[in-house]
């Protein structure tokens, strides 16, 4: 064992000497810290993390780990619930400090570094009135959230973040780094959009910008005791909503700690005032809510609605699916399953996919979900790891309750660490066979394998 912990050691020492980034062993000052992802369930131990500064150190760590024989995993953000960007003895390709943000006003499109994250993206395109469909939460990375679609507040009006996608430039299986264009090479720019992580390392991307200065955002809460009203107002108005509105529908807990559980729901008009306010009057008159506070502020504030919600270092575990439609009958289980949740941090969310996310055909990127409907998440969030039985047991049960309401398609980007096999064919559907194949021509050896996997086998 010795002698295998010194040879490793010098292959270490030898990528050490053209990289010019980080490198973490167990011991090393900060590894603790960068190892964690924002899953607290999530406990593993990288052999090695290389905190990358740019494609050539990539590449470096990439060449390690081949010659080695050892897993790989790439972390961007680290938000993905199933621990997909850290490795367990493998190595962690860490991008986090690769932070490099270009804006191009006369083109309106923005160029930005792998370990970038929504929040930061945001809050340079918006210092020139711009901005592009990404997540609803502002500490998540932009690669994980764009790989794998990219559903977000401008969903509507602007489709996801794939479809705003113009390049990548990404470090293939084989150390190659290419700059991947619709024109460059259209089959790998397809699968990049919504492929997940199964076919490089994106170091750079490449977004298309649309001018916007205000949106009219905020949150509206309704008592416990209506929430079966609240969520059939929301599946009656969603298929009437224009394009301009987002509105996500949740079972939550109150903020303030007390435990005390609501019916919400977020919205976001990203159009002229005259019509947010026509638009968002129904939202705003229903019902009898105990908080009710939307108003115009800038579209980077939007994009942390939901920061408290969904903190680092606590306990998740995610299911989630489509819904064929949000029927009575549906209703009724989320709001009975709600009423037992154990942790006053789980929260239920519907968010209907509507607009010109819908307006793409199903076979132009990889992402399949292009016709009207209801993504469900059921987020299970606690704190204390003697709960976590009892919190994973009740999302399990609350989502085989479900089952019968269900349609066969899920999100890549909300898959937990058990969502394999079947789940990862519905979350391509109909894609799933020409991504295989993409996947044995660009990755035959499934090098990259941590993440919502396409086997090429």
């Amino acid at each position: 064992m010795a002698q295998v912990a010194t040879i490793e050691g010098e292959r270490v020492e030898s990528l050490a000497a053209g990289f010019s980034g980080v490198l973490l062993r167990s011991g090393d000052e900060g590894y603790e810290q960068v190892r964690r992802v924002h899953n607290a369930l999530v406990d593993k131990r990288p052999l090695l993390i290389a905190r990358c500064r740019g494609a050539a150190d990539v590449v470096g760590a990439l060449a390690f780990a081949r010659s080695g024989g050892l897993e790989i995993s790439v972390r961007g953000g680290g938000h993905n619930v199933g621990g997909k960007a850290v490795t367990d003895g493998g190595v962690m390709i860490d991008l986090s400090l690769m932070k490099g943000i270009h804006v191009d006003t006369a083109a309106q499109t923005a160029r930005a570094q792998g370990g970038v994250t929504w929040g930061e993206l945001n809050r340079e395109t918006a210092l020139h009135g711009l901005a592009t469909t990404g997540g609803v939460v502002s500490t998540t990375g932009i690669a994980g959230l764009t790989l794998g679609g990219g559903l977000g507040w401008l969903n509507g009006v602007h489709g996801l973040a794939v479809d705003n996608l113009l390049s990548v430039e990404l470090v293939t299986a084989s150390g190659d780094v290419l700059t991947v264009t619709a024109k460059s090479d259209p089959d790998l720019f397809w699968a990049l959009r919504g492929g997940g992580g199964n076919f490089g390392v994106a170091t750079w991307f490449e977004y298309r910008l649309h001018p916007l200065q205000e949106v009219h955002g905020g949150l509206i809460a309704h008592p416990f005791d209506a929430a079966s009203g609240v969520l059939r107002f929301f599946r009656d108005v969603s298929p009437k909503l224009p394009d301009e509105l987002w509105v996500v529908a949740g079972l939550v807990h109150a903020p303030d700690g007390s435990g005390a559980k609501l019916a919400a729901l977020a919205v976001c008009h990203c159009g002229p005032s005259a019509q947010a306010e026509q638009d968002l009057g129904p939202m705003l008159e229903f019902g009898s809510p105990v908080m009710s506070e939307v108003g115009p502020m800038p579209y980077p504030v939007v994009n942390t609605l939901f920061d408290e919600a969904y903190p680092p270092g606590v306990l998740n575990y995610w299911k989630s699916s489509f819904l064929h439609e949000l029927r009575d009958e549906a209703i009724n289980v989320l709001v009975e399953r709600f009423a037992v949740t154990p942790s006053p941090m789980t929260a239920v969310v519907i968010e209907y996919f509507h607009g010109a996310v819908c307006r793409v055909d199903v076979s132009e990127t990889a992402v399949p979900h292009r016709e009207p409907g209801y993504n469900l998440g059921i987020f299970s969030e606690w704190t204390d790891p003697a709960a976590t039985d009892e919190n994973v047991a009740w999302a399990r049960e609350t989502y085989a309750a479900l089952e019968p309401h269900l349609a066969p398609l899920r999100y890549v980007n909300y898959l937990d660490e058990d969502d394999v096999g079947n789940a990862v064919r519905a979350a391509y559907g109909p894609n799933y066979e020409r991504l295989r194949q993409l996947k044995r021509r660009y990755d035959p050896d499934n090098l990259f394998r941590l993440n919502t996997n396409i086997d090429p086998a």
